[in-house]
C-alpha cells in the first residue's frame, strides 16, 4: 500500500491565521485563529494583522499537528498562501513555511489563494460531490468577484470580473451605511431573512455581460438612505429588515444574471461557488433553485471551507504535490496575483 501523503498547510492572506493537516485529499485538522482586533476599526488594519499572525502562527500550527495526531517528522510537504492578500500578512506565512520546509528538508508548495477557494470543492468529505470539468465557478469574497471557467485543477480562465468593488465589500459598506458593525455582510444576511426583498428597489449597474460593478450600487444605497432619513430620522431602525432584504435581493440578482449569461455563452452547466460570500444564505438558496429550474448541477462548499482557511490551501498543495509542482525556496509572496497565475 502507498504511504499516505501528509501536508501541512498555512493560510495568512488577510486577518485569519489558519493551519491544516491533510492526509491525501482528506482534512485531518483545520484550525483558524480569528483576529478580533479589527472590529473596532470597521475594517482590517494591515499592520495589526501582521502582528497578530506572528503571535498566532506557532500555536495554530502546533494545534493543527496535535489534532491530526501526527508529528512534524511525518510531513511530506508544506503548502502556504503565496498571494493575493495583504503583503505583511503573506510574509509571515511565507517565511514560516519556508523555514519549516528547510528545517525538515521537505518540499515547499506555493498556493494561489484564489485557486484554493475554487479547489476547496475537491476536499474528500463524506457526502460531498465534486464538480466535473469543465465547470463555471462564481468566486465571491471581500476582495474578489469573478466568473472563472475551470478546465482542470490548474487550468483556469477568467470570463468576467468586477471592474471596481468586490461583492463582499458591497455587503460590508452597505452594512456600514446602516450603522451595523464590521463585518456587516453576515448581519445583512441575518436581518434580510425577516424582511421583504421587494420593499425597495435599487438600480442594477449597466456593465458587460459577464462583468460586475458594485460602486454605483453602494452610492445609490447611500443616497437612498440619506434621503429617507431626512424625511424620517428613524427610517433605518423602523425598516432595517426590509432594507437588508432589498439590498441582498439586488446583489444576488446581479450575481445570478451574470451566471445565466455565462452558462448561455459557454454552454457549461456545472456551476460552483467559492469564497467568503458563498456562505450567504440567499445565494445558496438561489443556486439550489437554479439546479431544479435550469438543470444546472450546482456545487456549494461546506461553510468552514468558504471563508479563508488552510484546508483549501492544503487540498491545492496536495494536488500540486502529486503533480510534482514544487516551489523553489526563493519563492516570494505576491500581494497581487490573478487566479490564472
Amino acid at each position: 500500500m502507498d504511504k499516505p501523503t501528509y501536508i501541512l498547510a498555512i493560510e495568512s492572506s488577510c486577518d485569519d491565521t489558519s493551519a491544516s493537516v491533510m492526509c491525501n485529499a482528506k482534512v485531518l485538522s483545520n484550525v483558524v485563529a480569528n483576529q478580533e482586533v479589527h472590529s473596532k476599526y470597521g475594517g482590517v488594519v494591515p499592520e495589526l494583522a501582521s502582528r497578530a499572525h506572528q503571535q498566532n502562527i506557532v500555536p495554530v500550527v502546533q494545534q493543527a499537528l496535535a489534532q491530526a495526531k501526527i508529528t512534524k517528522n511525518d510531513l511530506s510537504a508544506i503548502a502556504f498562501t503565496k498571494g493575493p492578500g495583504l503583503m505583511g500578512s503573506l510574509l509571515v506565512g511565507t517565511s514560516f513555511a519556508k523555514s519549516m520546509a528547510l528545517g525538515l528538508n521537505i518540499p515547499l508548495l506555493d498556493v494561489n489563494h484564489m485557486q484554493a477557494h475554487i479547489l476547496a470543492h475537491f476536499i474528500d468529505e463524506e457526502g460531498s460531490k465534486k464538480p466535473n470539468f469543465p465547470f463555471i465557478c462564481l468566486t465571491i469574497s471581500g476582495g474578489h468577484t469573478q466568473i472563472v471557467k475551470v478546465s482542470n485543477y490548474f487550468d483556469m480562465e477568467i470570463l468576467g470580473e468586477t471592474i471596481d468593488d468586490a461583492v463582499g465589500e458591497a455587503f460590508d459598506k452597505s452594512a456600514k451605511i446602516l450603522g451595523l458593525p464590521y463585518p456587516g455582510g453576515p448581519l445583512i444576511d441575518k436581518y434580510a431573512q425577516l424582511g421583504n426583498p421587494k420593499a425597495y428597489s435599487f438600480t442594477k449597474p449597466k456593465v458587460g455581460d459577464l462583468d460586475f460593478s458594485f460602486s454605483g450600487l453602494k452610492t445609490g444605497i447611500l443616497y437612498f438612505i440619506q434621503k429617507q432619513q431626512r424625511i424620517n430620522p428613524n427610517f433605518i431602525e423602523e425598516n432595517l429588515n426590509d432594507i437588508c432584504a432589498s439590498i441582498q435581493h439586488t446583489i444576488v440578482e446581479i450575481l445570478m444574471d451574470k451566471l445565466k449569461n455565462a452558462v448561455k455563452q459557454t454552454g457549461i452547466k456545472e456551476i460552483a461557488i467559492a469564497g467568503g460570500v458563498s456562505a450567504n444564505s440567499e445565494i445558496r438558496k438561489r443556486l439550489i433553485n437554479a439546479e431544479k429550474h435550469f438543470g444546472w448541477p450546482t456545487y456549494i462548499p461546506k461553510f468552514e471551507y468558504t471563508t479563508d482557511n488552510a484546508a483549501m490551501i492544503g487540498i491545492t498543495g496536495y494536488l500540486k504535490y502529486i503533480s510534482n509542482m514544487h516551489a523553489d525556496i526563493n519563492v516570494t509572496a505576491k500581494a497581487r496575483l490573478k487566479v490564472t497565475e
